[in-house]
């Protein structure tokens, strides 16, 4: 499990260059309340971007974006009105996205889908 964590955790700070590299503001990184974590928020503009980072080192599971199921989106969905709530936040447009990251061999991928669902 510990190394599970390590790998997402290796993911979402490549995400972070990534998305730091196309010019995006990382505004938070793992916001947790009780109904979920968002992994990364960023500003793209004017557009607020909730992004889910999901890392592997194989396909063996298919790919990392496959494992966003209905639970996992339920959640995010959840998670994202609660931050939207606490942080008094108003007409602003938002989307949500998803980054995969493969690592294998020292080498890195990186896969973004923008405007996946909501």
């Amino acid at each position: 499990m510990y190394q599970n964590k390590e790998i997402g955790r290796r993911g979402e700070n490549i995400a972070c260059e990534y998305l730091i590299r196309i010019g995006l503001l990382v505004v938070c990184k793992n916001f947790y309340c009780r109904f979920g974590e968002i992994d990364i928020i960023a500003k793209d503009g004017e557009e607020l971007v909730f992004i889910e980072v999901k890392t592997r080192t194989n396909n063996k599971y298919g790919n990392p974006s496959d494992s966003v199921d209905y639970n996992k989106r339920n959640h995010l969905h959840r998670a994202i009105e609660y931050f939207i709530y606490t942080k008094n936040i108003k007409n602003i447009n938002i989307r949500v996205d998803v980054i995969e990251v493969y690592l294998k061999s020292n080498k890195v991928r990186v896969n973004h889908i923008k405007n996946v669902f909501l």
